[in-house]
């Protein structure tokens, strides 16, 4: 009898096949005497469409709403229904005495599995493959440490939830709007609100009001002070005579110290990456968005082999993983990271750095923190995008065992003829950790002399500063992730704000998605590393009711779908809610009736005028030029959501990106006999130049030059 392994991925599938040695291939799957394995392609099936239930459905109109199944059911992809086929097949086969699970180790490869076992109506037992990496030797654990498929239940329930809640509400409330405002409105449970923060942000801009005020720096010679009110924070001053009064006031007179605070501070290191804060600081740093960190590290992840599981909310280690992280910091301990490691490897140091910043069983979720795999990355060809990714990764790795930053500050306080004046001074004691982040920027502040109280200072000069009140910044992909990830923040009442702390909108997983589902859907845009929303996103937050588009709903959405897979909330009373929401929104969509006007849809052109050279076409829209600025090459229809980008230093470490070259790669979309020094090794090498549609640059049939002949 043999056991039916089912993957999310044919290239997971050969992944598993070759450590459990099966070796026989066949149409859409794999064999050996033990093992059968075959594989989805991401989902395989999908929830019905309205008309599938009933035929008069299909077109659109107010009166048919809310559609409400009795029974939301699935039904094939068609596309992908002959790879379908052969699983239902395969899981009938009469010497296949039970399944294994090895989808993704998350919600949502729960839910495909669980999908397609229900389709093919099969009733035999599963266990579940849960892994963090993709190495042969966590496949091979993996395999002698199988799960009961029943443990996983309660996260196919959530999962299940998740998706039939977002087809509801996005159903019924995209054909309530659409049909009374004569315009296709996408709205979605999660893209909803996280639009609304787009679009508050953008009007709270809009509607700033910049003011002027003034603050007075008094020069003791050695150091300079700036004038307070009542706090120390309070240094604007409302108009410019009165800033000149007290500037004249004090010039040249004498000053006391009234007070000085001198105090010790310690910066603990960051926590390890969830993938939210990867995100976050794959956009900080390299204007990676969202769904590029996200492909990046997937790649790291399942091709590469080089992190662990990377969609994970967790930034903890378990207490079993000790021995784990000792001899994966001893594997990549080579250039360029043995500079910052060595310190680590010392008189067994790394061992007593186990804190519970580090490991905390109390904090993990389905997966724990993302860091590097015990396979060593010398000699493994990445793209520069995914070693900038991994770098991050490796940094933060080994940056959570250093030291504390460590700091002194100096506050003091002079009073001039009843003025009072602050000077802060900061001085280094231990960068810590901070030495895997330092920059230029990264020098002591003023440092002020020894002063004690009584002290009398002479002030030598005065000087009027002219400042304005600034407006918020417009969200980037960084500042909105944390936005999603922290909606608790908007929520006003303190209890419901408390419960809300570890519910944002969507999951780590799905974020990404949401934002490129808006830019997709033309309610938002991005202008450099900014979002900012269209007339028409601004218009559909001003119909919508607060309840969609409000913090409190949709974190309370996510907290009850976290409740459900923790087994403390069943599974009947969250879709009731979410029954009853749903009339509610159809209801209150007639009250949006000619609120406010849409433009016809229509594709949206862009005036944008290219100054520079133009290099060929785009290989994305097909419409756009590829001309270039200071960083990169780029799409001139980026105004209309075009988002090729190649990057100018995208060929780093390997070589210089020509303009010739770049002219050759929109041509030809390669160059073969690409000739580089391979970094690590310093050897010549030779390889096709690939460009991808996205932009990446892709290094393939890397060889020698010297046996290229």
């Amino acid at each position: 009898m043999k056991k039916l392994i089912i993957t999310e991925k044919p290239s997971v599938a050969r992944d598993i096949a070759k450590v459990l040695n099966i070796r026989t291939r066949k149409d859409g799957f794999m064999e050996s005497d033990d093992y059968i394995i075959t594989w989805a392609v991401g989902h395989l099936v999908t929830l019905y469409e309205p008309r599938d239930y009933d035929e008069s459905l299909k077109r659109w109109s107010y009166q048919s709403l809310p559609i409400i199944p009795e029974t939301i059911k699935v039904k094939p992809y068609p596309q992908t229904k002959k790879q379908l086929m052969i699983i239902q097949k395969l899981c009938h086969r009469e010497d296949v005495e039970s399944l294994i699970c090895a989808t993704d180790s998350g919600r949502e490869g729960e839910l495909i599995f669980r999908y397609i076992y229900e389709y093919v109506e099969s009733d035999k037992s599963f266990s579940r493959l849960w892994i963090s990496s993709m190495t042969d030797e966590a496949i091979k654990q993996g395999f002698e440490h199988l799960k009961d498929g029943k443990e996983y239940n309660r996260l196919y329930l959530s999962a299940k939830c998740r998706s039939e809640s977002d087809w509801l509400v996005g159903i019924n409330a995209t054909r309530a709007y659409t049909t009374l405002n004569n315009t296709l409105l996408s709205i979605g449970r999660v893209q909803t609100p996280t639009l609304a923060l787009v679009v508050n942000r953008y009007n709270e801009i809009q509607d700033f009001k910049p003011k002027d005020y003034f603050e007075v720096v008094a020069d003791y010679g050695e150091f300079k002070g700036t004038w307070f009110s009542n706090q120390i924070s309070d240094t604007k001053i409302d108009t410019l005579e009165e800033a000149e009064k007290i500037a004249k006031k004090v010039k040249e007179q004498e000053g006391k110290v009234t007070d000085i605070e001198k105090k010790n501070n310690n910066q603990k290191p960051p926590f390890l990456y969830d993938l939210t804060e990867l995100q976050r600081d794959g956009n900080r740093q390299y204007g990676y968005t969202a769904t590029q960190v996200l492909e990046y590290a997937q790649n790291l992840y399942e091709k590469r082999k080089l992190i662990t599981y990377p969609r994970t909310d967790s930034r903890f280690l378990s207490d079993d993983m000790k021995d784990t992280v000792i001899k994966t910091m001893a594997t990549v301990n080579v250039l360029p990271y043995s500079k910052a490691i060595e310190p680590l490897m010392k008189d067994g140091k790394l061992q007593l750095k186990f804190s519970k910043r580090i490991i905390n069983n109390s904090k993990i979720t389905d997966h724990h923190a993302i860091i590097p795999t015990d396979k060593n990355p010398e000699n493994i060809s990445l793209s520069p995008q995914e070693k900038h990714i991994y770098q991050l990764i490796v940094k933060r790795f080994i940056a959570v065992f250093y030291d504390d930053y460590k700091f002194k500050t100096t506050k003091v306080i002079i009073d001039v003829l009843g003025e009072t004046f602050v000077s802060k001074g900061k001085i280094i004691s231990d960068l810590g950790w901070k030495k895997l982040y330092q920059k230029m920027s990264d020098q002591d502040e003023e440092t002020l002399p020894n002063l004690k109280k009584g002290d009398l200072m002479h002030v030598h000069e005065t000087e009027v500063q002219s400042k304005q009140t600034s407006p918020p910044k417009p969200y980037t992909e960084a500042t909105l992730l944390s936005a999603m990830e922290n909606a608790g923040r908007f929520v006003e009442e303190k209890e419901l704000k408390e419960q809300l702390k570890e519910a944002g909108f969507g999951t780590p997983a799905t974020r990404a998605g949401i934002i490129e589902r808006l830019i997709s859907v033309k309610y938002i845009y991005r202008k450099g590393k900014s979002l900012y929303p269209t007339e028409k996103g601004i218009k559909l937050i001003q119909i919508i009711p607060d309840e969609l588009k409000s913090p409190e709903m949709t974190g309370k959405w996510e907290r009850g779908l976290t409740k459900i897979s923790q087994d403390k909330l069943p599974v009947e009373p969250f879709m009731a809610s979410i029954n009853r929401f749903v009339a509610y929104l159809v209801k209150s969509a007639e009250k949006s009736k000619h609120l406010v006007t849409f433009e016809e849809d229509q594709k949206r052109k862009s005036n944008y005028k290219i100054k520079g050279k133009v290099y060929g076409q785009c290989p994305i829209c097909g419409e756009g030029q590829i001309t270039v600025n200071s960083k990169a090459y780029y799409c001139s229809r980026f105004l209309d959501g075009c988002k090729f980008t190649l990057w100018k230093n995208a060929l780093d470490p390997y070589g210089d990106l020509t303009e010739e070259m770049v002219e050759r790669l929109l041509k030809d979309k390669q160059i073969e006999n690409f000739e580089f020094i391979q970094p690590q090794t310093k050897e010549e090498k030779l390889a096709t130049l690939e460009l991808e549609t996205s932009g990446r640059l892709q290094l393939k049939n890397v060889k020698l030059k010297s046996t290229s002949s």
